[in-house]
């Protein structure tokens, strides 16, 4: 039988990983609320009543869109490599691959519960960050482009890590000690105009440096970068990471003893 993104199939992997993270409110959106209230308050208020404007824009505003990219993104990567790993470790991945499921569909119903857990947490972000100061949308088309693609783009990485993972230790490491050091340092807290030549330089290999400011430039109009052609880039490099995706589960990698 012909498989389909209609497939009534498919809508139920989808569900069933929506509601896995929905259920459980207090686990999923309680923990970024509270330490995003902490990073507006210490960073935004008590730091940035002491920091000149950058390029306009008062601190705690110039900071917003990261933190947004940040949570948004974390949580896309969290929920897809923790549902992933979580089915093998238990077992009962093996019924979804046994499944009448096509391994497209598998993978776009991972790929995109987990994005829609980013994409919520990045809101309930913006909502708090609004309470510290006034929001605007500068780009409306560029805030939700690119906020679909990097959290697009952090689930099926997420698919990846929790192909390769052998413990929940992995998935910590792969988390905090990587996709977070990476983000701190792709212009949340600062504009790029204010390294030096050599460092903004190096900076530009960063590639959350493109995330951020394609964030940046729907709230606020401004980005240190091109915004189109860093859509493209990632838009591209999205696509690449799933078909990827598709590959490893057609080849069976990390899921069959």
């Amino acid at each position: 039988m012909a498989a389909g993104l209609h497939s009534t199939r498919f809508y139920a992997l989808l569900k069933r990983e929506f509601q896995r993270y929905v259920r459980r409110p207090w686990n999923t959106f309680l923990p970024p609320m509270i330490t995003n209230v902490l990073y507006f308050s210490v960073f935004g208020v008590i730091l940035g009543a002491r920091i000149e404007e950058i390029q306009g824009f008062s601190y705690i505003l110039f900071l917003l869109p990261g933190l947004v990219v940040l949570g948004a993104i974390s949580n896309a990567f969290e929920n897809a490599s923790f549902s992933i790993f979580h089915g093998r470790w238990n077992k009962y991945i093996h019924e979804t691959l046994t499944s009448p499921l096509s391994y497209t569909e598998m993978v776009l119903a991972y790929v995109l519960s987990s994005a829609s857990r980013g994409v919520i947490v990045g809101v309930i972000i913006a909502i708090i960050g609004a309470l510290f100061t006034p929001v605007g949308i500068a780009q409306p088309f560029y805030l939700v482009a690119f906020m679909l693609v990097v959290t697009l783009l952090f689930a099926s990485l997420g698919i990846v890590g929790g192909l390769v993972a052998d413990d929940f230790d992995h998935l910590t490491v792969m988390n905090q000690f990587i996709l977070r050091p990476l983000v701190f340092f792709g212009g949340v807290f600062y504009s790029l105009e204010i390294l030096p030549p050599l460092w903004r330089t190096v900076s530009l290999l960063n590639p959350m440096v493109y995330m951020v400011n394609g964030v940046r430039y729907g709230f606020l109009g401004y980005s240190d970068v091109d915004p189109n052609a860093a859509l493209a880039v990632l838009s591209g490099l999205t696509v690449a990471v799933v078909v990827i995706d598709v590959v490893l589960f057609a080849r069976g990698y990390g899921l069959t003893d």
